[in-house]
């Protein structure tokens, strides 16, 4: 199972919550990246995510590799979607499970950074005023 997926399916996040057990695990972490109405100061009215899917997933996975080989975690997921989104719309999960909070926190934080910061996901933004720009990086 690849523990890094680009979709662009909607998250439930209530499903995804459930497909991650592990009896040994103490600890969950997670994050939610939801769209939101406003950035920079300008109206927003919805995104447009694009990647280039397999090398997202391929550098996705290797920072979920990272996170295991550096924090004492059971395991860790992330999802991101692409396409069109609304306000208020799920866009990226991590997911860490782990025997202890201080790694959970610690890696859930390290992957969501490094996704923004190394995964090729560009985030459009579309404005109220009928403008539009893309961000750099996925924001």
């Amino acid at each position: 199972m690849n523990h890094f997926i680009i979709s662009e399916d909607e998250i439930n996040i209530v499903e995804f919550n459930k497909q991650f057990k592990n009896p040994n695990a103490g600890a969950i972490s997670s994050f939610q990246g939801i769209v939101r109405n406003n950035n920079l100061g300008k109206d927003v009215l919805r995104l447009e995510y694009q990647s280039y899917d397999r090398l997202a997933e391929k550098e996705g996975g290797n920072i979920i590799n990272e996170a295991l080989e550096t924090f004492d975690i059971k395991s860790a997921y992330c999802t991101h979607r692409t396409g069109t989104l609304e306000i208020g719309d799920i866009a990226v999960v991590v997911i860490v499970l782990a025997g202890h909070r201080d790694d959970s926190f610690k890696a859930c934080r390290y992957i969501i950074d490094e996704v923004k910061l190394r995964v090729p996901i560009w985030k459009k933004e579309i404005y109220q005023n009928g403008d539009s720009g893309w961000l750099k990086g996925a924001g």
